[in-house]
């Protein structure tokens, strides 16, 4: 692997890469670094954790250095992209300990905060600006800023970029930018429709790939649990419990349930915040405080905060509700084992979402190990229409109970038998798992129906 210290970098720079910590270049930042040096646009693609901020901070810091001279009042040089506040944070701040202690000024423009301070930084001249795309249009909507004397363009995790539908505002913000520029792209996944982002944006770009698109860190154990959803929080209670005082994200689909769910956590005696786009950019930054600090242990976050979040010794991972979209799942768990560390990724699967989890692992080429119940093969597709006809078998299933109707026959192992099921079965008792369907009216329902009264197969998970 080349080194830092043979990619002839500027003292100062060396130096202070040396103080953050950047000792031996990950992958990408071997590969990136000495053509972004060159000057080649770069199309860079590596799964989160591996340091691609880096991979372009480092470059475009070395030839600021360089550069010579002060930017004009109201311009920029160089014009740094992220979809979300979370992660333009910390990507300034990674920019800003590289060029301590230089004449370069950093800036940051995101969304939740007054938006006159940050007109008045940039009216004085900026080196490198960190911006999303939506404040930065709002800026130029008002002419506070001139982006005709920008020479280095990069745009971060730029597949999530197109899932927030910014493609219009990159269209406007790089109509403004010099035909003559360095620009490079980075992003964890290569969706269909990057390749025409990469063209509009890309002139012979060095084309870098060092994990597969869509595949996780090497050191993410991860698992799944098929589990009814009115049992998902009597769960990960239970779980957050066996691991407590441990860094932990939980992350789900809404800003009103992630909020909810907070609460009842906190309630329960964890130490929790939430971050959503109903935060205001002070809430948000406060909670990820809290817990880069320790004073909070749980986060509970929609996918605002799965890119970006580089946070040290996060150890669990939870998809309390599963995405909808699969990348957005492989960005969730790469907010552990990052570094090189390990990490657990743990997935809670209701039937409404065995669609998502099918999707989940033909996108990653992986079948995710069971933790408990039974894999979505051996269960029902809820999307799937029930055919008619076929066996009804034999099954006996005890009424009532806590643990739930015995096991009977399922639609699935039905022969040419009778129409009618002989059992019912009902659920009851506490954490019920999904297990082959109880007995109870099939009605001639074919292979792969689910019975009438027995309900999904539940049965009574033991507990200690």
């Amino acid at each position: 692997m080349t080194e830092f210290s043979t990619m002839n970098l500027p003292k100062h720079l060396q130096t202070r890469m040396a103080a953050m910590g950047f000792i031996d270049p990950t992958p990408i930042q071997a590969r990136a670094i000495p053509h972004a040096l060159n000057g080649q646009d770069v199309l860079g693609l590596a799964q989160t954790g591996t340091g691609k901020t880096a991979a372009f901070g480092v470059p475009l810091v070395a030839q600021m250095l360089e550069y010579g001279r002060k930017p004009a009042a109201g311009t920029v040089r160089g014009l740094i992209l992220a979809p979300t506040r979370e992660l333009a944070n910390q990507i300034a701040e990674t920019i800003k300990g590289l060029t301590e202690g230089s004449a370069l000024k950093t800036g940051l423009v995101v969304g939740g905060v007054s938006i006159n301070p940050q007109i008045s930084r940039l009216a004085r001249g900026t080196d490198i600006l960190v911006a999303t795309p939506g404040r930065l249009l709002d800026i130029l909507d008002r002419n506070a800023l001139d982006l005709g004397s920008c020479d280095f363009l990069v745009l971060d995790e730029a597949d999530q970029m197109l899932d927030l539908g910014f493609i219009h505002a990159l269209r406007k913000i790089a109509a403004l930018l010099p035909e003559q520029r360095q620009t490079m792209l980075f992003s964890a996944t290569m969706p269909k429709q990057m390749n025409e982002i990469a063209n509009a944006y890309l002139k012979s770009p060095v084309r870098i790939e060092v994990t597969p698109p869509g595949k996780p860190a090497a050191k993410v154990t991860q698992s799944v649990h098929f589990i009814a959803k009115a049992e998902k929080l009597t769960l990960l209670k239970e779980l957050l419990g066996s691991h407590d005082g441990e860094r932990t994200l939980v992350f789900g689909r809404t800003k009103h349930g992630m909020e909810k769910l907070m609460r009842v956590l906190e309630k329960s005696g964890f130490k929790a915040a939430a971050i959503h786009g109903n935060k205001s950019q002070g809430q948000r930054e406060r909670a990820l405080s809290a817990f880069k600090d320790g004073n909070v242990t749980v986060l509970v976050a929609t996918d605002v905060a799965a890119r970006g979040l580089d946070i040290p010794d996060v150890k669990y991972v939870y998809n309390y509700e599963l995405p909808n979209v699969p990348d957005a799942y492989v960005h969730r768990i790469g907010r552990t084992a990052r570094a090189g560390k390990d990490g657990q990724a743990v997935a809670f699967c209701a039937p409404d979402e065995i669609a998502d989890l099918k999707a989940i692992q033909k996108t990653m080429g992986i079948s995710i190990p069971v933790a408990s119940g039974r894999a979505w093969e051996e269960m029902p597709d809820p999307a799937a229409k029930p055919a008619r006809g076929g066996g009804g078998g034999r099954g006996r299933g005890r009424p009532g109970g806590h643990g739930g109707g015995h096991r009977g026959g399922t639609g699935a192992e039905a022969g040419a038998g009778a129409p009618t099921g002989a059992g019912r079965g009902k659920p009851g008792g506490s954490r019920r798992r999904f297990g082959g369907g109880g007995a109870g009216k099939p009605e001639g329902l074919a292979a792969g129906g689910e019975a009438r009264g027995g309900g999904a197969g539940r049965r009574r998970r033991k507990t200690s």
